[in-house]
């Protein structure tokens, strides 16, 4: 097996985490609390459903635009305009069978084997294999922990040399719940113009903010557009993880790269899903804050209750469905304490040391995938470990 073939499989099998163990108990009928997985918990809402069934029953199963159906694409272009603050055409927009693929696409068409691709750590872990797939090589940059891991130009920039091409920003951040300040994002776009840089930028959890969180988007800022490609999904903020869509805007002159990618491996999203999409975009505000609302509730929930049991700290996260709980005073490992959770609670929580050497310490706890009543019973249980220990 070649070194790069090796460590594709590496980061592969990393992807998984804890869930492949936890997967083994429940083929054998363990009763798990799967809080391990990024999966929002809410059904998707009933009119982005009924407009997808009417699009199927009206016969929209055919071939449509490579990019995206041109509506879609024209409500998503108004949708970054409002929000986000970016400016893009409908041509500068791809629709993508979820952030997973808009981000595989980007890596791919942008990057040359020998680039090198700084994730700030702790880091997503899926992006891993993707930079690896395409030839490069991921460089690693701690955020500050001594600061809320916050973004700190000094601990990144003296990690980009002659090789690197590209940053990957996750905002807000899995695992730890931050959304970076515009001081914060104006500091690694300082860098990122300094040294000519890509930046891709991961906002899949733009929507899920809480208190007075904003999200800004980093391509916003003066001088960024043209070098950032920002991605984004209706995974989490509407709770269409199995639906496997989002999109991706950036310069047009980007966007010819990544069409030759998405054109080649999926040729166009599923039709009559991406008038689902449309329906989420155009329909009605309350829907969107109802389910932020609900990951609110149990975010108070998790966070207030670790915060009570013995050994554990645990910052409020301030956007995401993640809660990035600090175990290092119990002097235990990550690994082996979320493995140990597992066995003696049958709660499924990753370990911090998954997201790289700068996660270790912590647990990552995922508030959203699970009702508010499992939660509870959840933190029941770790509260009476964790009180025995």
């Amino acid at each position: 097996m070649t070194y790069l073939a090796r460590r594709i499989t590496e980061s592969s099998k990393k992807s998984f985490g804890m869930y492949a163990k936890a997967a083994a108990l429940e083929g054998n009928g363990q009763d798990l609390i799967h809080m391990e997985l990024g999966s929002p918990h809410a059904d998707t809402p009933e009119p982005i459903k009924q407009a997808t069934i009417k699009a199927l029953l009206a016969g929209n199963v055919h071939y449509s635009h490579f990019q995206g159906i041109p509506k879609l694409r024209n409500a998503l272009r108004d949708k970054l305009a409002a929000k986000n603050g970016l400016d893009y055409s409908a041509d500068e927009i791809v629709v993508t069978n979820g952030l997973t693929h808009a981000s595989f696409a980007t890596f791919m068409a942008l990057l040359d084997p020998g680039d090198e691709v700084i994730l700030l750590e702790p880091y997503y872990p899926q992006h891993l294999g993707k930079i690896e797939l395409a030839g490069a090589r991921p460089v690693f940059a701690e955020l500050d922990a001594t600061d809320r891991f916050s973004i700190n130009p000094a601990l990144i920039e003296k990690k980009i040399t002659p090789r690197t091409k590209m940053i990957a920003l996750v905002n807000p951040c899995n695992p730890t719940g931050r959304v970076f300040s515009r001081a914060e994002l104006q500091g690694l776009a300082d860098l990122a113009i300094k040294h000519d840089l890509l930046v891709a930028s991961d906002e899949v959890y733009e929507e899920i903010l809480f208190g007075n969180a904003r999200h800004i988007s980093i391509a916003s800022l003066p001088g960024m557009r043209e070098r950032t490609i920002s991605m984004f999904a209706f995974t989490k903020s509407f709770a269409m993880d199995g639906w496997r869509l989002g999109y991706l805007a950036a310069p047009a002159d980007l966007i010819a790269g990544i069409l030759k990618i998405t054109t080649n491996d999926v040729t166009h999203v599923n039709t009559f899903i991406q008038e689902g999409a449309l329906a989420a975009i155009t329909g009605p505000s309350e829907i969107l804050a109802a389910l932020v609302e609900e990951d609110r509730v149990k975010r108070d929930i998790v966070v207030s209750r670790l915060n009570q049991m013995p050994g554990i700290t645990c910052d409020w996260p301030e956007g995401t469905i993640y809660a990035f709980p600090d175990i290092s005073a119990l002097g235990i490992p990550s690994q082996t304490l979320a493995e140990t959770i597992l066995e003696k609670t049958s709660v499924v929580v990753e370990a911090g040391s998954f997201y790289g050497p700068a996660g270790e310490g912590h647990l990552r706890v995922c508030f959203g995938s699970q009702s508010t009543a499992r939660v509870t019973e959840a933190m029941d249980r770790l509260q009476r470990f964790f009180g025995a220990l």
